[in-house]
């Protein structure tokens, strides 16, 4: 191993780029201790917050009273790993490799519903109830409702997870595609 010491390194005269390692470099080691100060331009550092996605319904769907049922998110906004199934299984796997902390941003939006009556979606993790969120249409009138949530969960390579909606009507109630969604992000750093 070789060792080279110096306070400066610069590119030659008529050249604007200047690389560390070559065709053998596979890793270059910083110092634990040592502060690299940008005065310039980065990129590559830090990361980004995928996978991410967001998935929601393409029209209505309608669900029958005081049953849980699998929402079917079948468009997307966006999916950075087309970890998100939107035409058959209607969930996000995560990726092999891409375990760790993801924050989830739910909701289910329902028509009228009947005087104090209940809409809920819920997040289902590899096919079990994980969390849920609950809004009671106002007594004496004929409201919607609009639960959502956000969580952060520790998911592992292969977890999936489902958002599922209920409510009490009384009868069928549809959701509504403007207002049902779920979201997600890798978080970085935590």
């Amino acid at each position: 191993m070789s060792k080279l010491e110096t306070n400066t390194i610069d590119t030659i005269s008529g050249s604007t780029n200047l690389t560390l390692g070559g065709t053998n470099a596979t890793d270059i080691t910083i110092p634990s201790g040592v502060t690299i100060t940008n005065n310039g331009t980065q990129s590559g550092f830090g990361g980004d917050n995928t996978p991410a996605f967001s998935a929601f319904l393409t029209s209505s769907q309608t669900l029958t009273t005081n049953t849980w049922t699998k929402l079917s998110l079948s468009d997307e906004q966006w999916d950075t790993n087309s970890a998100f199934d939107s035409t058959t299984n209607y969930r996000f796997t995560v990726p092999s490799g891409e375990g760790g902390k993801y924050l989830f941003v739910y909701a289910g939006g329902t028509e009228t519903l009947s005087s104090s009556t209940l809409a809920q979606v819920a997040i289902y993790k590899n096919g079990s109830f994980l969390d849920s969120t609950i809004t009671r249409s106002y007594p004496n009138t004929g409201t919607g409702g609009y639960p959502h949530k956000s969580i952060v969960l520790n998911l592992s390579a292969g977890d999936y997870i489902e958002l599922f909606g209920q409510h009490t009507k009384g009868s069928d109630c549809n959701f509504d595609p403007r207002y049902t969604f779920l979201q997600a992000q890798k978080l970085i750093g935590v």
